[in-house]
């Protein structure tokens, strides 16, 4: 039975930058009195140099290590970090990830900092009846994000214990304070700090973790809808300035919040596997670009009495297209509006070329609930008063896109549970959604680790 100073489990971007700021920062003046910490980094997947598009949630760097790599420059974007430190905190603290990110290799500029370019597209949004989220936005690129993970990787290396392929069972703790982790081959590693840091793929065990520990958990909304792609020049105008155009409507038959989501100008539609089903997503390079732009449309609903199984309800309606559709569904929007299926002829002689070749032509109607594709073709028609061309009969719509949000546990302003010593960070905790907020939320919970090592 080993004994740590702290131990993080997992590895996606909450759990490395918890590692780099306490191997890194260790032994520094007014942080930490020692000079060195024994850190353990136990994560299920495997190693950075070991993985493969097949682990896309599990492994070294999470979820994001296949992800388009956008950089989310802004407190309002990519999670609730907003409400647990102050606004100058949250900005000092992006700049620290983001700076840690051009460190281990990022070289791509920034998007959607001037002001003055941005100000015509927010108010040509509120003509169509949008709102447009302006943010800055460092773009890395589907085909990047790897080579700056092995770069932390390398840092680390020799300063932390890791062990992988290894999943933890069970939170140890003793009168109210954490004593370390059991994982499920039944060993225990004991330490005096320990942050969950499990992304979304750990989201359920975190939600058992916080029933045995009694941590009160609140239910998050789902995300449901469609990915959609345009010709590239329908929204040129747009993404050269921002890279993403993040607009919000919100509909009228039934006043729910419809947003654009993880734009990719010169992207390709991807499918997602999980476990068991398919969703699908998008991708784009840093380099390589395709004629087309991709973005899913997205319908957020919190469920409330009786029923708030939300997770469930979206995995139902995707696993109800993969049904249908043997996967993933494409259809013609101009289809859909007429009632009728698209066939592998209408889809060959579309303007719009797929980028994913093996999507099956279907029907969108039979997999999404009425609610949703009333939302979503109101949320179309208020897009092409924005971008002109988008409310077109050649638009292909993809499904299902569905964004699962883990239960926010109930945290203090650093992160910590109702366990003494016991942070929970990332996607996994319900506090972010997306990587740099992720990292932040490392960064917050080491730093106070830190905090209390030095006192």
């Amino acid at each position: 039975m080993a004994q740590y100073d702290c131990i993080i489990a997992g590895a996606g971007p909450a759990g490395i930058f918890a590692a780099l700021e306490l191997a890194l920062n260790s032994g520094k003046k007014g942080l930490n009195p020692f000079k060195g910490l024994k850190i353990l980094l136990i994560e299920k997947g495997k190693d950075i140099n070991e993985r493969s598009r097949k682990d896309i949630f599990c492994g070294w760097g999470g979820a994001g290590a296949y992800s388009d790599g956008k950089l989310n420059l802004s407190r309002d974007i990519g999670g609730s970090l907003n409400e647990y430190v102050g606004a100058e905190e949250l900005d000092e603290l992006i700049a620290c990830a983001d700076s840690i990110f051009l460190k281990y290799g990022v070289t791509s500029g920034v998007k959607g900092a001037d002001r003055a370019l941005a100000a015509p597209l927010e108010d040509g949004a509120a003509r169509a009846g949008l709102k447009l989220m302006t943010f800055p936005i460092r773009h890395i690129g589907t085909d990047r994000c790897v080579l700056f993970l092995k770069q932390m990787r390398d840092a680390l290396s020799g300063r932390i214990e890791t062990l992988f392929g290894a999943e933890a069972a069970e939170v140890m703790h003793d009168s109210g304070k954490v004593t370390g982790i059991r994982t499920t081959d039944g060993r225990e590693h004991r330490a005096d700090f320990v942050i969950l840091c499990p992304g979304r793929a750990g989201s359920n065990w975190l939600q058992g973790v916080a029933r045995a520990l009694s941590i009160s958990t609140t239910v998050n909304p789902v995300d449901i809808g469609v990915r959609v792609e345009v010709p590239a020049q329908a929204l040129r105008f747009a993404t050269d300035v921002l890279h993403e155009a993040k607009l919000i409507y919100n509909s009228k038959r039934f006043d729910d919040p419809v947003r654009t989501f993880c734009m990719n100008p010169y992207g390709v539609v991807v499918r997602e596997q999980s476990d068991g089903f398919s969703t699908v997503n998008g991708h784009s390079f840093s380099v390589k670009k395709s004629e087309n732009t991709n973005f899913a449309l997205l319908v957020s609903t919190t469920f409330t009495e009786p029923f708030h199984e939300a997770n469930a309800y979206g995995e139902y309606i995707a696993r109800l297209a993969n049904l249908l559709g043997e996967g993933i569904i494409v259809q013609r929007l101009g289809d859909l509006q007429r009632g009728r299926r698209s066939t592998a002829e209408r889809i060959k002689n579309n303007p719009v070329r797929p980028s994913l070749k093996d999507a099956a032509p279907g029907d969108l109607s039979f997999a999404l609930p009425y609610r949703y594709l009333t939302d979503i073709s109101e949320m179309i028609e208020a897009l092409d008063r924005f971008a002109p061309g988008i409310n077109s009969p050649s638009t292909l719509l993809y499904g299902a896109e569905v964004k699962f949000y883990s239960m926010r546990l109930k945290l203090t302003n650093r992160l910590e549970t109702p366990v003494k010593n016991l942070f929970a960070a990332g996607d996994g905790a319900g506090v972010t959604r997306g990587i740099i907020q992720a990292s932040v939320s490392g960064i917050i919970a080491a730093r106070e680790i830190l905090r209390r090592m030095a006192h």
